[in-house]
């Protein structure tokens, strides 16, 4: 679909807007969009200020001409694809920390400043933000707002939205908001931060956020415990957590992801199912991992490491590589759409073991890992895409997994956004009246839908229209 954005060259920006194919070409996807359903926009908007945004979207909304935030593009779910042209709103030109108040325990940045560069700023006053997601080195401020994303540190710190104070807000019709507040807490009113926070940019873009933020432990130390089998190795994760152990970081890697790793890396871990394992301290750090080793004990763990440093960094090093590990693996296997699934802790055992008997039922496989603290798993359902057959049974059973997960309990998403891929699977976990809800949402706060169309909720009820399909 094609649209007349001609109408920006006449507005006062501080930003550049480009027409060129290369930042076309370049703002047709995220991460996680493929090649065949990439859509080019017609024009890209490098905004450099929240007054930029604001007479971009103003003038969007009156032409009704679709606007799709862009960030730092490592979506998973194409929750940045512009799927109904229009212009891309990037806005990692908006990279200013904007101040720092370490006696408050604050910062406010602007969105597209990258999750490193904000604990890099803290360190020479003691502090960091906790929540910073696996992808923190290459991801967003504003990306990790609008996916109310999450990483390995939530076990023990929460999620982004847990340190999200304030924020600064672009509607579609282009007027600036700001909500929450810089106080610790507030009762004032709906919480209109909350309903923003994962919203990918279909209510309002983001421009500047207020976090909240910690002290740097004292003591870290963390590495690695191998099981023989992965019954003994969901158990311990669930077993610790329920007990109490305080760590920071929990993750489990199956042994087909042992064999990933290995593969990748030229290394030689074990292929059996590990935990990787980090704890945070000002005191008394040894007799935290004392304690979770006698829980991990009862579950026949057979050897646990322990370091810190760079030898700590090393032994986390199959964890970090596992999705390149992957991708390589084998050329004629494709990676599909990534399992995001979170159930209660207590089931997370059972989510395991549904992982390993749907890959068995389909002949497929299916190596799976993920933030085992706080009961996320990704799974990925490696095939042969471009053969139509096993294709087919790929994306089944991969909603398979999906659907699952709901019997447990448990979500669809735990930090990677519905975006384009999960959306047909709205209503099967909230009802069709609350996703009508969600649309009487949308509707009222951009009613033209000019905001990152084609994400989240689903046009009609039991819609499976052209869109809703493309991934799934």
């Amino acid at each position: 679909m094609t649209h007349d954005c001609s109408f920006l060259d006449n507005l006062d920006l501080d930003g550049d807007i480009s027409w060129s194919q290369s930042d076309r070409e370049n703002h047709a996807g995220d991460f996680g969009t493929s090649k065949t359903d990439e859509v080019e926009p017609d024009a890209v908007v490098f905004a450099e200020s929240t007054t930029d945004v604001s007479r971009v979207v103003a003038a969007a909304n009156d032409r009704g001409v679709p606007v799709t935030p862009y960030a730092a593009g490592t979506g998973l779910e194409a929750n940045a694809t512009p799927i109904e042209g229009g212009i891309s709103l990037d806005t990692t030109q908006m990279d200013s920390i904007v101040e720092i108040g370490p006696n408050d325990l604050q910062i406010e940045v602007e969105a597209g400043v990258i999750g490193d560069d904000v604990n890099e700023a803290l360190e020479r006053y003691g502090l960091f933000f906790p929540p910073l997601p696996s992808s923190g080195s290459i991801s967003t401020i504003g990306g990790m707002i609008a996916t109310d994303a999450s990483g390995q540190q939530t076990v023990k710190y929460g999620e982004v939205a847990d340190w999200v104070l304030e924020l600064t807000v672009v509607l579609a019709d282009g007027s600036v908001i700001n909500v929450g507040s810089k106080a610790a807490k507030t009762s004032s009113g709906y919480n209109i931060k909350e309903l923003l926070i994962g919203s990918e940019g279909t209510l309002g873009i983001i421009t500047r956020a207020t976090l909240q933020l910690a002290g740097r432990p004292e003591q870290i130390k963390g590495g690695r415990a191998v099981f023989p089998t992965l019954t003994d190795a969901t158990e311990a994760i669930s077993d610790a957590i329920t007990a109490g152990v305080d760590v920071a970081k929990i993750e489990l890697i199956d042994d087909q992801t042992a064999v990933l790793a290995n593969d990748y890396s030229d290394t030689e871990l074990p292929e059996k199912p590990m935990i990787f394992l980090e704890f945070h301290a000002d005191h008394g750090i040894d007799e935290e991992i004392d304690f979770c080793r006698s829980i991990f004990n009862a579950h026949e763990m057979e050897h646990l490491t322990i370091a810190s440093g760079a030898e700590m960094e090393r032994l986390w090093q199959a964890r970090k590589d596992i999705t390149y590990a992957a991708e390589s693996f084998d050329p004629d296997l494709g990676l599909g759409p990534p399992g995001d699934v979170t159930v209660p802790i207590g089931r997370y055992p059972e989510m395991i073991a549904a992982v390993k008997t749907v890959a068995e039922e389909y002949d497929l496989f299916v190596p799976c890992f993920g933030h085992a603290g706080d009961g996320n798993l990704h799974y990925l359902v490696l095939a042969d895409y471009d053969d139509t057959e096993e294709a087919a049974r790929a994306l089944e059973a991969y909603a398979e997994l999906i659907k699952r997960a709901l019997d447990l309990d448990g979500t669809i998403t735990g930090e990677h956004g519905i975006g384009v891929g999960k959306r047909k699977f709205m209503e099967l976990e909230h009802g069709e009246t609350a996703v009508e809800l969600m649309r009487a949402i949308k509707q009222t706060i951009d009613p033209k839908g000019i905001l990152n169309p084609g994400k989240i909720v689903p046009l009609t009820s039991g819609s499976d229209d052209e869109t809703d399909a493309k991934l799934i």
